[in-house]
């Protein structure tokens, strides 16, 4: 830890430093940053980006009272670091470490948890009417701001945001952090607009804009729309950039350098006395300070732990393994090269989906249309509608936001769009922001939707074979994590899908409990089979497949006396568990013979997977011991 870093534990250490020290500050934070995520994993490009632009704004602001909201949230790390969590970065995002994201919880200077983009904005203005309500003049001291990014600015939740700036009549600032990257490099026209902009800059330029931004700002009896005009008459580029923002009446300043701290800080202080929302837009390099990252932004945007070589990296940990991603995106090759009819569209996450394969081969045939899952969904509805066979590949916590797009442009049509929902179940070191934990609840209540889960990689190939040849909408959910061993794929296994309809992988005429098993948890459920066949006890599986329909040879079990546990990577309320005991009442079986093994409705700290897995009890162990308890 460098020698400056040593001695910050509070955002008043920073403001106390001069700006050469606080240039030498953030590249001790960035080596601090490096070190730490290559040990622990995490958002390495995002957070040494931000590092003069956090610096700067804590060196102005006190965000014990002033408040400060991050958008998506996972370029926070210079932030936790100069508000006292620097000695807890040795956990991050492990168990029993802070998050990788804003959370209220470890901190009075985070406001909320945060992991999807689009709503610092709106939440902004929430926050500042919320405070002008309460009729408190000491609130009014109170200074906001939300920080922005060029890929997060054009969601159509910060659309809608920005045109509801209006309702607010007093400080807000709006800092738009322009890196040119989402996950993956921004697309769409508004990234096409802010690129013109940024390419036909020079630093010259920029500290020119600076000079002038300072020169012209607001001073007692002149407004804001005064300065903005004499801005615009003394600095031509700043005019296209402007146009937008404006047109919505919201004054616009820069684009400006975002690692120059010396003024950043000059330009935050006298914005910080705008009586008035507005717009800072700065320049920031993704990746900034260590060449891997620089030069590949899109790798390093959330990363396992790595081993530093020079100018190159060495993965450490897990690595090679075949993935449920990985076998989806070549699976999906395999079926593009023999029907023109598949499109594969995603929301800027092309590489974490398993797509960059599909879209350098299938270029024509591959649309990223940025962070607006919405979006998405209504653009594969026209396509399906059109006769083609669109594939829309989304985390399973992203795709949550196009809930009604879902239910109305594609399950009320009964299009044939197939959902291929990554992430689904636990995911690790994310936490409760990125868990996919909701997906079957949300989805299995929409009519004309079929629900699979593919529990391998062999069922992978034949889920996608079945989406295909299925004349209506189909969702296929996976979690994040490896592939099971070749001797965990029984034969049953590789038998084609059958709309509605189970496998059996194992039976006895001794067992008297059968473990019905939904997903990638059929390893955890042959596991626990073999655990308890040492002390006696006979179990049968069934891999589900479908949670809707669900088999209704699950029905002929309960009557013949069995006893059923139901085991998924999903929370309990209105997962597959739950179908089969709607399915079950609905036929008068008994219930008090069915027992639903599946996450609580609570929210599940960052953690490796196999942990939080162990912690709701559906790995082997958890498993076999509910048998136990199930048979006496």
């Amino acid at each position: 830890m460098g020698k400056l870093l040593e001695k910050i534990n509070s955002p008043a250490d920073v403001k106390r430093l001069s700006v050469p020290q606080l240039t030498e500050l953030a590249e001790e934070i960035r080596s601090f940053i490096l070190s730490s995520v290559s040990k622990t994993g995490g958002h390495l490009a995002s957070n040494l980006g931000v590092v003069e632009l956090t610096l700067a704004l804590h060196c102005v602001f006190d965000f014990k009272t002033d408040k400060l909201l991050w958008d998506v949230g996972h370029q926070c790390y210079t932030h936790k670091i100069l508000t006292g969590r620097k000695e807890k970065f040795n956990l991050l995002r492990h168990f029993g470490g802070i998050s990788g994201f804003p959370n209220p919880a470890e901190s009075e200077y985070d406001q909320f948890t945060v992991g999807h983009a689009g709503t610092a904005i709106a939440t902004a203005i929430g926050m500042a009417l919320g405070e002008k309500l309460k009729k408190d003049e000491k609130d009014d001291e109170n200074k906001i701001v939300a920080i922005v990014g060029d890929a997060s600015i054009v969601n159509g939740t910060s659309f809608e945001a920005l045109n509801n700036v209006g309702l607010i009549k007093r400080q807000m600032l709006i800092v738009l952090n322009d890196n040119s990257m989402a996950i993956d490099a921004t697309v769409g026209a508004m990234a096409k607009y802010l690129s013109k902009i940024r390419l036909s800059q020079t630093y010259e330029d920029l500290r020119d804009t600076t000079n002038n931004i300072l020169e012209h700002m607001p001073v007692i009896g002149k407004s804001v729309e005064e300065a903005i005009e004499r801005i615009k008459r003394s600095i031509r580029m700043v005019l296209p950039a402007s146009q937008m923002f404006e047109s919505l009446h919201i004054p616009y300043f820069g684009p400006v350098d975002g690692h120059d701290i010396g003024s950043l800080i000059q330009l935050f202080e006298a914005l910080a006395e705008i009586n008035h929302p507005a717009i800072l837009h700065v320049y920031t390099k993704k990746g900034k300070g260590f060449s891997p990252a620089d030069k590949g932004p899109t790798k390093f945007h959330s990363t396992g732990p790595f081993e530093i070589n020079g100018d190159t990296v060495e993965t450490t940990g897990v690595t090679g393994k075949r993935t449920f991603t990985k076998s989806f995106g070549e699976h999906l090759m395999e079926l593009a090269k023999d029907n023109d009819k598949i499109i594969a569209i995603t929301s800027a996450m092309c590489d974490g989906t398993g797509l960059m394969g599909f879209r350098e081969q299938f270029t024509d045939r591959f649309y990223d249309v940025g962070i607006a899952e919405s979006a998405a969904v209504d653009i594969a509805a026209g396509m399906a509608k059109s006769g083609l066979k669109p594939f829309v590949c989304i985390y399973s916590t992203f795709l949550q936001r196009s809930f009604d797009h879902i239910a109305q442009e594609v399950a009320l049509q009964n299009l044939p769009v197939v959902f291929c929902v990554d992430r689904a179940g636990f995911v690790g070191a994310d936490g409760p922001t990125h868990h996919g934990l909701m997906d079957i609840g949300f989805l299995r209540m929409m009519p004309n939707l079929t629900l699979t889960a593919p529990a391998n990689d062999i069922e992978m190939k034949l889920a996608l074979e079945f989406a295909l040849s299925h004349d209506g909408p189909v969702v296929i959910r996976y979690p994040k994590d490896v592939v099971p061993p070749e001797s965990f794929v029984k034969a049953a296994c590789k038998k084609s899908f059958e709309y509605g309809k189970s496998v059996t992988i194992k039976s006895s005429k001794k067992s008297r409990l059968v473990i019905i098993s939904y997903g990638s948890i059929l390893t955890e459920a042959m596991k626990a089979s073999e655990e308890l066949k040492k002390e006696g006890i006979s179990v049968d599986i069934i891999n589900a497949r479908f949670a809707a329909p669900v088999d209704e040879k699950i029905l002929s079990i309960l009557k013949k006396g069995k006893s059923v546990v139901t085991v998924e990577d999903h929370t309990i309320a209105c997962g597959f568990g739950s179908a089969v005991l709607e399915m079950a009442a609905a036929n008068k079986s008994p219930l008090n013979s069915i027992r639903i093994l599946g996450a609580p409705r609570e929210l599940i700290g960052h953690n490796s997977r196999d942990s939080q897995l162990f912690q709701v009890g559906i790995n082997a162990e958890k498993i076999a011991e509910a048998v136990r308890e199930m048979t006496g």
